[in-house]
């Protein structure tokens, strides 16, 4: 799936949930366009007419601009006769017929990438409530795109090697940037549950695979979790810390340690990383 369509269905699906957890009639928004100083309003949920579509938004400028410039949720009760706001997008605010409107950047590593609007059809002011729930839409986009960031990052990584030194440790500098490429695929690893889009969560997880042995030993697997737990032992982690890293209690994480060093055959935590990754199972 390309990434514009990827991030369109992120913020769509953000927009459902802006609605539903507001009770907002309307809501709209985009992503920067690349190399320009604007938002492209480029989905709508609830909008009566055409007049926001792909409407190029300055940053800067009216409510969303604003937003983007200051790099935080704004807000006004009246949008024609606000004074707090520039008034270069009247016109197709006023076809739509909104009145009071909420605007909240999407905000990833201190750089804006998009804007989430919502708003109603009459004048009266958005409580804390309804701000926060937009928030919350808002910070959904957020981490997909980062994880989005991270798989680019890893699938570069992937195409470049063997320079880091693939299972050559070949040197001090080679080993070193192995470990980071290590600890990266158990950190996405434990993120993937946590995608609600299958496509980008399988996405992921095929980068992750792009950092083991092309061709797993035949007859060797793990179960998912026990994966896992099993990548981050790999990092060096801890069974408490594994468990924080994952969300599970430290009795869970034993289980699944268990488990993986009876499929593979070992009886010791070093013993069954190493087996994983001699089964081309681990990076």
């Amino acid at each position: 799936m390309a990434a514009e369509a990827v991030a369109a269905v992120e913020i769509r699906g953000a927009l459902a949930r802006l609605r539903r957890g507001t009770g907002l009639p309307v809501a709209f928004g985009g992503l920067v366009e690349s190399g320009r100083p604007q938002i492209r309003i480029s989905e709508l949920s609830g909008t009566a007419t055409a007049a926001l579509s792909s409407l190029a938004v300055t940053s800067g400028n009216g409510l969303g601009g604003k937003a983007v410039a200051l790099g935080r949720p704004c807000a006004v009760m009246d949008y024609p006769s606000s004074r707090h706001i520039s008034h270069e997008y009247d016109v197709p605010v006023a076809a739509e017929g909104i009145r009071s409107v909420l605007a909240v950047p999407v905000v990833v590593r201190r750089r804006v990438r998009g804007v989430l609007y919502g708003a109603l059809r009459s004048a009266q002011p958005l409580g804390e409530r309804t701000l926060d729930a937009a928030v919350a839409a808002a910070r959904d986009v957020e981490q997909a795109l980062v994880v989005r960031d991270e798989v680019r990052g890893l699938l570069a990584a992937a195409g470049r090697e063997p320079a880091v030194g693939w299972r050559r440790g070949d040197g001090a500098d080679g080993a070193g940037g192995w470990e980071q490429v290590r600890e990266a695929h158990a950190a996405l690893r434990a993120l993937a549950p946590r995608i609600a889009d299958p496509a980008l969560r399988a996405e992921l997880l095929a980068a992750c695979g792009l950092l083991t042995a092309p061709r797993p030993a035949a007859g060797t697997s793990l179960a998912p979790r026990e994966l896992d737990v099993l990548s981050w032992v790999a990092a060096g982690a801890t069974n408490a810390a594994v468990g924080e890293r994952l969300g599970l209690r430290p009795e869970t994480v034993k289980g699944y340690l268990r488990s993986a060093m009876r499929r593979l055959g070992a009886h010791t935590r070093g013993e069954a990383v190493t087996a994983a990754r001699r089964a081309g199972l681990l990076p």
